[in-house]
């Protein structure tokens, strides 16, 4: 798929999961924005997927460790056939197949429950090495947040990773640089005084032994490579770290840690649709 067929998706992704937010009163918004580029590249481009079979044996496996952001894949899966993107009207409802954190009990399509952050890339381990037992040929992707990466666990993963050299586990670290809570300098929870969640993230996952690549992870041709190069990688896990803004494709909501979750008004939904409205149509004009 082309780079602008992807960067199209991942604007209605964005779209999408801006009125399911709306409509629910509550949800994550600045994560899914930073992430749907890389969302809609995984699942229209990358991923060896088949919806009519969510559980063939033999698909790519793809966990969403930032579980908060749920709604963004909730509209990816949707969009790829999952289900009708109708549903994702309802949700976080009560009885809905569409919780705030994904439960994959309950929607064909998610390899794991996710929400306590921190915990995705140890079930990656898991399949990955799942894998190698069985013989098969599936890879495993797994999404973190630049925050939860600071849980001792993904780190634990991360040794025991690259210790059995998994080489068909790649995970994708969306560095936007925000998180809710934490790292606070002593001015206080502000735009221009909050610390990275993390410092070089590139170091510290090769000093673990992973592969590492970098790419702006709002650039689907970019990913996609980083992609291939990860597929190309032997012998260890390797590591994707997109460079992300948080809140991205609405001006409002870009770099700032008050969008990680927030409800939004009728005005706000109105002028970000307006903005990813106009920036579908900069991508017909070619400009």
């Amino acid at each position: 798929m082309k780079s602008d067929d992807l960067l199209r998706i991942g604007n209605d992704i964005r779209r999408r999961t801006l009125r399911a937010v709306h409509h629910a009163g509550a949800g994550h918004i600045g994560g899914v924005l930073s992430a749907a580029e890389m969302l809609a590249a995984l699942y229209f481009s990358v991923l060896r997927i088949d919806p009519q079979r969510p559980l063939w044996e033999d698909r790519d496996r793809f966990i969403l460790s930032k579980g908060h952001c749920s709604i963004g894949l909730y509209a990816v899966l949707a969009l790829r056939g999952y289900f009708s993107p109708e549903e994702l009207q309802t949700f976080d409802a009560i009885d809905s197949r569409l919780q705030g954190h994904p439960d994959m009990t309950k929607l064909p399509g998610l390899d794991m429950s996710t929400g306590s952050l921190g915990q995705g890339l140890s079930p990656g381990v898991g399949m990955a090495l799942g894998a190698r037992m069985l013989g098969k040929e599936f890879r495993t992707w797994v999404m973190l947040g630049d925050g939860e990466i600071q849980e001792g666990q993904i780190w634990e993963a991360a040794f025991v990773a690259a210790r059995y050299g998994l080489d068909t586990l790649t995970a994708i670290l969306d560095w936007n640089h925000l998180q809710q809570f934490g790292w606070a300098t002593s001015t206080g929870y502000t735009n221009s005084s909050r610390l990275d969640p993390v410092e070089n993230p590139v170091a510290k996952w090769r000093a673990f032994g992973w592969d590492v690549l970098e790419c702006d992870g709002h650039k689907p041709e970019e990913f996609l490579a980083s992609c291939e190069a990860a597929r190309a990688a032997r012998g260890r896990p390797s590591i994707i770290i997109a460079h992300t803004i948080k809140g991205k494709g609405v001006s409002f909501m870009e770099r700032d840690y008050a969008w990680h979750s927030k409800p939004m008004t009728d005005a706000d939904l109105e002028r970000a649709l307006a903005e990813l409205d106009a920036a579908d149509r900069r991508l017909g004009s070619g400009s």
